[in-house]
């Protein structure tokens, strides 16, 4: 099993690096990023799942390390993730059906981490 947490250890000097770089846009990406996953209308642990299936249907490996990080954080439930990757599955097809793989595995890890597996 991929230890995801280590993924998200090794790419932020790089991405501290690019940031250094487009302050302004990272900083503007960053409050979007707040907004978008702040409670509402629809929770935050929803939005947070739905990031997850999202990151699985783009096949980014890293995005699904930081999501699933965030959704256990956040309090999504394992039923509330699967059918979040049942979504990524319709959207996305066969490759997105082994990026669930990972994300669940990713979702898994952090939980443990967290004692909640």
């Amino acid at each position: 099993m991929p230890d995801h947490e280590t993924t998200l250890k090794e790419l932020r000097p790089a991405l501290r690096e690019v940031r250094k770089h487009i302050p302004d846009a990272w900083d503007g990406f960053v409050k979007l990023a707040q907004h978008a996953e702040e409670d509402g209308a629809i929770p935050g642990r929803i939005k947070e799942a739905f990031t997850v299936a999202i990151a699985v249907a783009q096949n980014c490996e890293p995005c699904i390390a930081h999501h699933a990080k965030a959704a256990v954080k956040a309090g999504t439930t394992e039923e509330e993730m699967a059918e979040a990757l049942a979504v990524a599955l319709l959207m996305g097809g066969g490759p997105s059906s082994m990026y669930a793989g990972v994300a669940w595995e990713a979702f898994q890890e952090f939980r443990e981490a967290a004692g909640a597996g």
